[in-house]
């Protein structure tokens, strides 16, 4: 707890330095940047004679007859301070290695992605992005993690072409390549991590009026931290996800059928066996009395687990309310996350599987749950103190579904399992979460957060249930 109180000035120095900076004016011209840097439309951009930003030549360059190129860069640095990290809970690390783990520590995660955009005519797209991340030492449980290191690899490498069908666009995409639909509940490529989600394959897309239809026929690429990353066979992403835009103020929606498939797969019993799900869901969101905002996603699985079928589901729902007070744009926001879990271990599976999720922006920024046997709820407020600049503060409840089932990691994994006859209590705990965010200029944005953990007596039936704080600063230099 020293550490981090220790920690807390530096937080509270960056939120002020935030609230005197002034970012640059933008151009209706220019995008904005994008973590998947694919999604960036740079083709309408013109270069200035004169003046401009350092990097806009980089952006078009014109090679003549319809084709052009564009380059661009990420670089980023977090530094994370934990106290309490795993509830407490340490284990020794390798046999070669003397010290043991402990649950306090503080280090520094950085990565650079660097891309090439070549844009061929109306209906040919290469994109080539590499990436390296690293991490300072970590002598937290699980030392550093696959997440963390990735020395050198290419991040994304895809051929695309493309062609109209009368007023609809469609497009095949090859390669290397990552995404993130919706909201990133189920699919995203995780930019909390340091390392990204990728897959090898396929991707069509299909648009039409308001539609955009996305087919998946795709690999996961597993991380090797100093190697060549290869696709894992065993690991599949399949199915479709599609999305009707907005039109007149009316809501969006999304529609899909995801499946995935993991090998040698265990939940809540000793059976284990590969495993083959299918996700089919939806998502709507809107606006209300023009100061509201809504949003509302919820699937349901089948499947099979080797001999065990699968049945789950998941729901979430959030609603904002924009107070009408101009000096600092305040917005209240609540929501709730419920995912199933078993209700009868070792038998057929109720727990819903999360797929690539980005858990980190929904239960909490500590992390210590995943939308697996969760039932959580959250209360919070942001404000504007200036255009560039946002300060939220969040309250999350969160408790099991199932007491028969086991409190589950972030990645998905096991936490803490049920005792025998299940856990006494359902309740996980309580965060708060603090977040500055702050736009220094077009090129750099800077970001703080205090975290702390109230520890419930579910976690306490399991072991070591300690409090947990979590501090962080961080970076993100664009072109």
């Amino acid at each position: 707890m020293k550490r981090t109180i220790a920690s807390l000035p530096w937080l509270f120095l960056a939120s002020a330095a935030f609230g005197q900076a002034q970012p640059m004016a933008s151009t209706p011209e220019l995008p904005g940047y994008k973590l998947l840097r694919q999604d960036e439309d740079w083709s309408k951009f013109v270069v200035k004679s004169e003046g401009g930003d350092t990097f806009d030549p980089l952006k078009k360059i014109d090679l003549g007859d319809k084709t052009w190129l564009s380059l661009g860069a990420r670089i980023e640095a977090r530094l994370e301070d934990w106290d309490g990290f795993g509830f407490g809970e340490t284990k020794p690390k390798p046999p070669a290695v003397q010290s043991d783990f402990r649950n306090a520590d503080s280090f520094v995660l950085s990565r650079m992605l660097m891309h090439a955009d070549l844009h061929w005519g109306d209906n040919v797209r290469v994109f080539v992005e590499g990436m390296t991340a690293q991490s300072t030492d970590r002598d937290l449980p699980g030392g550093r993690r696959i997440t963390d290191m990735n020395t050198l690899s290419h991040q994304q490498a895809w051929f695309e072409l493309g062609t109209t069908v009368g007023e609809d666009s469609v497009k095949l995409r090859t390669g290397r390549q990552s995404f993130g639909f919706g909201n990133q509940r189920l699919i995203s490529s995780l930019p909390w991590a340091n390392t990204l989600n990728r897959w090898d394959g396929f991707r069509g897309q299909w648009k039409s009026g308001r539609w955009t239809v996305d087919g998946l026929l795709t690999w996961y690429v597993d991380v090797d931290k100093t190697g060549p990353d290869q696709r894992n066979d065993d690991k599949s992403l399949y199915g479709f996800y599609a999305t009707r835009a907005p039109q007149d103020g009316g809501p969006g929606l999304d529609l899909y059928a995801i499946g995935d498939t993991r090998p040698q797969v265990a939940i809540n019993g000793p059976a284990a066996g590969d495993e083959r799900r299918h996700t089919l869901g939806g998502r709507s969101w809107g606006s209300f009395a023009e100061r509201g905002d809504w949003e509302f996603e919820g699937g349901w699985q089948v499947g099979e687990i080797g001999d065990a079928d699968v049945n789950a589901w998941f729901l979430t729902g959030v609603a904002g309310w924009k107070l009408d007070e101009p000096l600092l744009s305040p917005r209240l926001f609540g929501g709730f996350d419920l995912a199933s879990g078993d209700r009868n271990p070792g038998g057929d599976v109720q727990t819903f599987h999360q797929l690539y999720p980005l858990g980190h922006l929904y239960l909490g920024y500590a992390d210590t749950v995943s939308r697996q046997n969760i039932a959580a709820a959250h209360i919070g407020a942001s404000v504007k103190p200036t255009a560039a600049s946002t300060i939220s503060l969040t309250l999350h409840t969160l408790n099991l579904m199932s007491d028969q089932d086991a409190i589950y990691a972030l990645n998905g994994t096991v936490s803490r399992a049920a005792p025998a006859g299940g856990f006494d209590s359902t309740h996980i705990g309580e965060e708060i979460d603090l977040l500055v965010q702050h736009r220094l200029y077009r090129h750099l944005d800077l970001y703080g957060g205090y975290s702390h953990v109230f520890t419930g007596a579910a976690v306490a039936e399991t072991g070591a249930s300690d409090d947990i704080d979590f501090v962080y600063l961080g970076m993100i230099f664009t072109f």
